[in-house]
């Protein structure tokens, strides 16, 4: 049996997520483990308007909405960073 001692995400980001992460996707090691709000921390931790913009998105783990204290799975992980869309 083979245990992971980290979770890859492969992160995207859409609309004004990317415009402050200045990327379209990133990819992030984490320790097994670790939560969506662990994930979050690290990616904004030395861009404090990238982490002000995290603050207010959905992330989507899997393509389903997850609050911030859900578990990533072990191995690769997807995780979608939508920020607050307008309109109708």
């Amino acid at each position: 049996m083979t245990i992971n001692e980290t979770t890859t995400c492969s992160v995207r980001f859409y609309a004004g997520a990317a415009e402050a992460a200045g990327a379209d996707a990133v990819t992030v090691e984490l320790p097994a483990g670790s939560s969506l709000a662990d994930l979050v921390t690290r990616l904004g931790a030395d861009d404090q308007r990238l982490a002000e913009v995290l603050g207010v998105c959905t992330l989507l783990l899997e393509g389903q909405a997850a609050p911030s204290h859900t578990v990533l799975p072990e191995g690769p992980a997807a995780v979608d960073v939508l920020p607050p869309f307008a309109g109708g």
